[in-house]
């Protein structure tokens, strides 16, 4: 069975209470749920992490770099939360990591703060999902087992 690593940032353990007419109303317990489900439905399982801490997420994508060459890992999906905006840190360790990451946005950032119209994470992600609500996982998680299959080598 394939695993893929879903990794959320900052405040994002607050989904369900923090603005739910922008984030909505899920928790984070569902949209980790709602990732096994995705997930298991395509032979998959995933592993979740949520941190607000900047240096436990590099820490992760570290790792998930090396679950990814020795082919343990098909991809991260990261929803960096604020941390978009402001990490070359996050950025360097998705480079040099070379594992391929999913950006996901629960809103569409491009229609708010200008502050959030930038990504320092977006020239290093194999992809982006925005604004899809928290069904933007899924389509992460889709996109990166599709992305894995291609790659795969022909039987």
């Amino acid at each position: 069975m394939s695993k893929l690593l879903i990794l959320n940032g900052p405040n994002l353990n607050l989904l369900g209470q923090r603005e739910p007419a922008l984030y909505g109303t899920d928790t984070l317990a569902d949209v980790e749920a709602l990732c096994r489900r995705a997930a298991e439905r395509l032979g998959c399982s995933v592993e979740c992490l949520q941190s607000n801490h900047e240096g436990v997420l590099l820490d992760a994508i570290h790792e998930a770099g090396r679950a990814f060459k020795a082919g343990a890992l098909l991809g991260v999906v990261l929803n960096a939360g604020a941390y978009t905006h402001t990490s070359v840190a996050l950025h360097d360790a998705i480079k040099g990591a070379a594992v391929p990451v999913v950006e996901v946005h629960i809103s569409n950032v491009h229609a708010r703060e200008p502050f959030r119209h930038h990504s320092y994470l977006s020239p290093a992600a194999a992809g982006i999902v925005v604004g899809f609500g928290v069904d933007g996982y899924v389509l992460a998680i889709e996109g990166l087992v599709r992305r894995a299959r291609r790659a795969a080598p022909a039987p």
